[in-house]
């Protein structure tokens, strides 16, 4: 490797780099992959101070978008272990994620409840649905346009859900005008100021 020259022009003098120092005339077509950063450790999820079992929780995303429903449980990662009661605004045993929840003010007893029951449901396997078999050939071409069937509720499913709900039902009806707020949904209107509201 040549090391660069000081040349002389007129008056002035500057150095000039060497050919293996100059530019490159052509350059690659494709990019150099850079090492990606890999994140070395998950940080442990903090539920907010707001989640607390037994607080009542407005649903913001999904099907059941609008509806109150009682916390349960937290479960790992910011994930959320509601009921509506499925009797009352027909919200059943479910996951949400936590970011789509608005927690208000107001708390449901839950004593009652069969702790162990409510440990069985939080499993993960519990939610985990069975996939189907697809079927291949001329039926399954023939069967693209038309709508899929609906799932049958497995009876273990319902029995979990009316042992949580029968515990559930009866401290609300303790409660006066319970029952007709988890029932009745939440929605804006005109000229309503969300940030102003206290919930």
């Amino acid at each position: 490797m040549s090391a660069p020259a000081t040349k002389t022009f007129g008056k002035s003098t500057r150095t000039v780099p060497s050919a293996s120092e100059k530019a490159q005339k052509w350059y690659p077509a494709e990019d150099e992959a850079k090492p990606r950063k890999v994140r070395k450790s998950l940080r442990a999820w903090a539920p907010r101070q707001s989640l607390q079992p037994g607080t009542i929780l407005i649903l913001l995303a999904g099907r059941f978008r609008g509806k109150r429903v009682v916390l349960l449980k937290n479960l790992d990662q910011g994930v959320l272990l509601v009921t509506g009661p499925f009797k009352i605004n027909g919200v059943p045993l479910r996951r949400v994620n936590s970011r789509y929840v608005i927690a208000t003010s107001q708390k449901v007893d839950l004593t009652g409840i069969d702790s162990a029951k409510v440990e069985e449901i939080a499993q993960p396997k519990y939610f985990t649905a069975e996939k189907a078999q697809q079927k291949a050939g001329e039926e399954a071409f023939f069967k693209q346009g038309e709508k899929p069937e609906k799932k049958a509720v497995t009876s273990s499913r319902a029995a979990d859900q009316k042992a949580i709900d029968k515990a559930l039902i009866a401290n609300i009806k303790k409660v006066e005008y319970l029952a007709s707020y988890l029932a009745s949904s939440f929605s804006l209107r005109k000229g309503d100021k969300p940030h102003e509201m206290k919930w």
